[in-house]
């Protein structure tokens, strides 16, 4: 499995929006062949820092994932919401390995 962290600081006065958005995102992506999970995380600490966290059935289904018309979207909608620009790491995942486990 391939596993995707996003990390997001967002404008203060975009925190609502930008949960929406991501949320709309969050729905589509789940519907994907490929796509095993998408959970959105906010910081309890601070309310416009955001962990996404994404895993795919392999690399391949996550490309896939980001030509997507509501991966686009969401994209280009939230990018002046941004505090600073995403980052992300990769991961494989250890455990658990199987859909099913989750």
């Amino acid at each position: 499995m391939y596993v995707v962290c996003v990390t997001v600081h967002v404008k203060p006065e975009h925190v609502a929006e930008f949960a929406a958005a991501t949320k709309t995102n969050a729905r589509s992506t789940r519907e994907e062949k490929g796509n095993f999970r998408f959970d959105i995380l906010q910081s309890l600490a601070d309310p416009a820092h955001f962990l996404l966290y994404e895993v795919y059935e392999s690399e391949a289904a996550f490309q896939e994932h980001q030509k997507t018309a509501h991966y686009l979207s969401w994209r280009d909608v939230v990018a002046d919401w941004m505090a600073e620009p995403r980052s992300s790491v990769k991961c494989a995942a250890v455990f658990p390995t199987e859909p099913q486990e989750w």
